[in-house]
C-alpha cells in the first residue's frame, strides 16, 4: 500500500513509519517543527518528509492515511483529506490490528519509566531468542531504531495514555490488545486532555478492562494510585513489584557504573542483580522487567546476565559528552516527579560531582502552573539550575502559565543557585563561571532545546 502520515516525526508516528515500511509498504508523510532524533531516523530510512501541513501533500493520492494525535478537525490538511474520500484511521487503531494482530502483547504503561522498560524489556527477550517486535517512544541504542517488525509471536509496546486522534478520542494503549501489562505508576500528566487525577485513573481502567483472563498484571506495589483502580479487578491475575511486594528487592548499592541490588522472588529465591542504570527508579523498570519474565517463566538467571549488554536509550540517561572533569547526561525528564527522581538517583552515584542543570518546560502540562511548588522540590538536590523560558504559551491562559521566574526565585530560596533565561546565548558566561573541579552536568527537555546539546558539547 501507499500510505500518507500526518504528523510523521512524532516519536510513535515515526516508529510505526518504519514499521511500515519493513512490511513492504510505501510510506511518506509530512510535519512541522521537524527536530532529531526522529527526523534523522526517517531521513536514515529514506522516507520523505514534507515540512509543514498542506493540503497538496496529499497528492499523489495514497491509499490509506494515518492521522496523528497533533492534528485538528478543522485543519485545511484534515479537510482536504476528508473531502477526498480517501480511507484513514489512527495511529494506534493500525498498531492493534495490523502488527500486534494475534501476537502476544506486552504493553508497558504508566506516568513514568515507559521507554526504559519497554525497551529493556525488548533487549532481555532478545537475549532470551525471542525475536520480539517493538516499538518504543525513544530510541533504543541496542538496536539503533525505535521499532522492529514482529518475527515470532510476540510483540512489546510502549502503551502511552496519551489519546489517539481527534476521532479517536481515547488512550492509545486500548488499541494495542494488551495481555501483559507492566503498570509502572499513575499520576496527574497530560493536562492538555484530562482534567484531574480522576481523569487519569479512568484511562487506566480503559487499559485493565482489556486484559484477557490468560493475561497478566504486573504493578509498582508503593503506588497507591494503582491500588486504588486494582480493587475494581478482583479477577485480574496481578503481582506485584517494588517494596514489601510479591517481587521485591534489597541490599541497594549506587555507584558510578550503575547499581547491585538483590532480587527476591516469591518462591522465596534471591538474586543478585547489576544493571548499568542509575538511581532507585531503575531498580524498579529493572525489577518490573525481570518479575514479568519470571512470571512468564524465563529462565531468571539468563535475563539477568543480559542486562550487562543492555546500552540504554537515546535521551534517556544518555552520556553524550565528557572530559576530564565533566560529565554531561541528556534526559527526557519534564514532569516533576521524573526530575526529581533522576537528581536523587544521579545524586546518589555521582556524589562528589557539582550538579548542574539545564531544564526546559516544553510538554503540555511543565508548561502550566499545576506543579509550579512541585517543580521546587524537584530541583533541591541541584547545585546550579538553569531555566529557560516556557516553550510558547500563547494558547495558555494566563492564570494557568508555569511562572519561570518566580520558579528560579522560589528554587534560590531554598538554597540551590537558580538562573532564568529566555535565549542560550545569554548563559554561556554564566554556565563556565559554575563549573567546579568535578561536574555532572544534566540537559532536561522532551523538545530540541534549541539546539543546546551540541552547543553544551563545544563549551566543553
Amino acid at each position: 500500500m501507499k500510505i500518507y502520515m500526518m504528523g510523521i516525526c512524532g516519536t510513535a508516528m515515526a516508529s510505526l513509519a518504519g514499521l511500515l515500511q519493513d512490511m513492504g509498504h510505501e510510506v511518506r508523510g509530512s510535519d512541522q517543527n521537524v527536530y532529531p532524533p526522529m527526523s534523522d531516523m526517517l531521513k536514515s530510512l529514506n522516507i520523505e518528509i514534507s515540512e509543514g501541513y498542506k493540503p497538496e501533500n496529499l497528492h499523489p493520492r495514497p491509499d490509506l492515511v494515518i492521522v496523528g494525535n497533533v492534528m485538528s478537525r478543522n485543519h485545511p490538511e484534515v479537510q482536504a483529506l476528508i473531502d477526498s474520500k480517501i480511507p484513514f484511521t489512527s495511529l494506534a487503531n493500525c498498531i492493534g490490528e495490523k502488527i500486534i494482530d494475534h501476537r502476544d502483547s506486552y504493553v508497558v504503561a504508566g506516568t513514568h519509566g515507559k521507554s526504559t522498560t519497554t525497551s529493556l524489556l525488548t533487549w532481555v527477550m532478545e537475549s532470551l531468542g525471542k525475536e520480539p517486535g517493538f516499538l518504543v517512544g525513544a530510541i533504543p541504542l541496542n538496536f539503533n531504531k525505535s521499532f522492529r517488525a514482529p518475527k515470532k509471536d510476540c510483540f512489546v509496546i510502549e502503551g502511552d495514555e496519551y489519546d489517539t486522534a481527534y476521532f479517536d478520542k481515547v488512550p492509545k494503549f486500548i488499541h494495542y490488545k494488551p495481555k501483559y501489562v507492566i503498570l509502572n505508576s499513575i499520576e496527574f500528566d497530560h493536562a492538555d486532555i484530562y482534567k484531574d487525577l480522576d481523569a487519569v485513573k479512568d484511562a487506566f481502567k480503559m487499559l485493565l478492562d482489556r486484559i484477557p483472563s490468560d493475561g497478566k498484571l504486573l504493578y509498582l506495589n508503593s503506588d497507591a494510585n494503582i491500588h486504588s483502580i486494582l480493587k475494581e479487578y478482583p479477577n485480574i491475575d496481578a503481582k506485584s513489584f517494588g517494596e514489601d511486594a510479591d517481587y521485591s528487592f534489597s541490599d541497594v548499592e549506587f555507584h558510578q557504573n550503575g547499581t547491585r541490588f538483590q532480587l527476591n522472588t516469591p518462591d522465596g529465591k534471591s538474586y543478585l542483580v547489576n544493571s548499568p542504570m542509575y538511581g532507585e527508579f531503575n531498580v524498579w523498570n529493572v525489577l518490573s522487567v525481570l518479575s514479568m519474565l519470571h512470571l512468564r517463566g524465563f529462565d531468571l538467571e539468563k535475563a539477568i546476565d543480559s542486562l550487562n549488554g543492555f546500552k540504554g536509550l537515546k535521551r534517556r540517561q544518555e552520556l553524550i559528552a565528557e572530559n576530564s572533569n565533566t560529565k554531561v547526561i541528556e534526559d527526557f525528564a519534564h514532569h516533576p516527579s521524573a526530575v526529581e527522581l533522576l537528581l536523587d538517583g544521579m545524586s546518589k552515584s555521582f556524589k562528589e560531582e557539582k550538579k548542574i542543570c539545564f531544564f526546559e518546560p516544553r510538554s503540555a502540562t511543565s508548561r502550566r502552573n499545576i506543579f509550579q511548588k512541585e517543580y521546587v522540590k524537584a530541583f533541591s538536590k541541584a547545585d546550579v539550575v538553569f531555566i529557560k523560558q516556557a516553550f510558547d504559551q500563547s494558547k495558555i491562559a494566563d492564570d494557568e502559565r508555569l511562572d519561570t521566574k518566580k520558579l528560579v526565585q522560589d528554587i534560590e530560596a531554598q538554597g540551590v543557585k537558580a538562573i532564568y533565561f529566555s535565549d542560550l546565548s545569554e548563559i554561556w558566561e554564566e554556565f563556565e563561571a559554575q563549573l567546579g573541579d568535578k561536574n555532572l552536568v544534566l540537559i532536561m527537555s522532551n523538545g530540541a532545546f534549541d539546539g543546546i546539546y551540541e552547543k553544551i558539547k563545544a563549551h566543553i
